[in-house]
């Protein structure tokens, strides 16, 4: 049975083959994504763990499924100042200006995507000690309701002008990305 099969696959080769000429046939033009031409994408990425984070912090703070518990996380933070599974993927970003940056929370937990002067902490004074950041950034001090993120939304900002732009969680503020702008 085998070789009678692999006697009709070898006896379509030609055929499949033929098929494919791609130089007999006319080409449709290649028109570029507009996301990949006009935006760039971050993720922003968590692993929290629903029970311990809900009960630590408060209802409906996490809602993905798995994750690591709120002991863990505080313990990681602690050691390491910051959390690997928290982050902005990816960190160092190039873009044109006039681009769109478009940070998508894929975690379970709500984030900002927050252009800052400089780097420093966030809007949770206990999570800035242990990340080693105990000066707020500025702009974090400044947040209106529609910079956080809930998980599975959407935040967008456009790069304005030539050079570097930082951008940082002020909720985890050891999350952030930077963005290297040309014209």
């Amino acid at each position: 049975m085998y070789r009678v099969l692999s006697a009709a696959a070898i006896a379509l080769i030609p055929l499949l083959l033929g098929g494919c000429d791609d130089a007999a046939r006319p080409m449709a033009p290649q028109l570029e994504s507009k996301t990949a031409a006009t935006e760039r994408l971050v993720q922003m990425m968590d692993a929290c763990e629903p029970e311990s984070f809900n009960a630590a912090v408060g209802p409906g703070t996490c809602i993905r499924q798995g994750g690591l518990v709120f002991s863990k996380f505080l313990a990681l933070l602690g050691k390491h100042q910051k959390v690997g599974a928290w982050h902005f993927a990816p960190s160092s970003i190039n873009a044109r200006v006039g681009q769109g940056l478009v940070a998508s929370n894929k975690g379970g937990e709500v984030h900002t995507f927050t252009e800052v002067e400089e780097f420093g902490g966030g809007i949770v004074p206990p999570l800035n000690t242990l990340s080693g950041n105990p000066v707020p950034a500025p702009e974090c001090l400044a947040l209106a309701p529609g910079d956080f993120v809930p998980p599975g939304g959407t935040f967008t900002d456009e790069v304005e002008e030539a050079g570097v732009e930082q951008y940082q969680c002020c909720i985890h503020p050891w999350m952030r990305a930077t963005v290297t702008a040309r014209n």
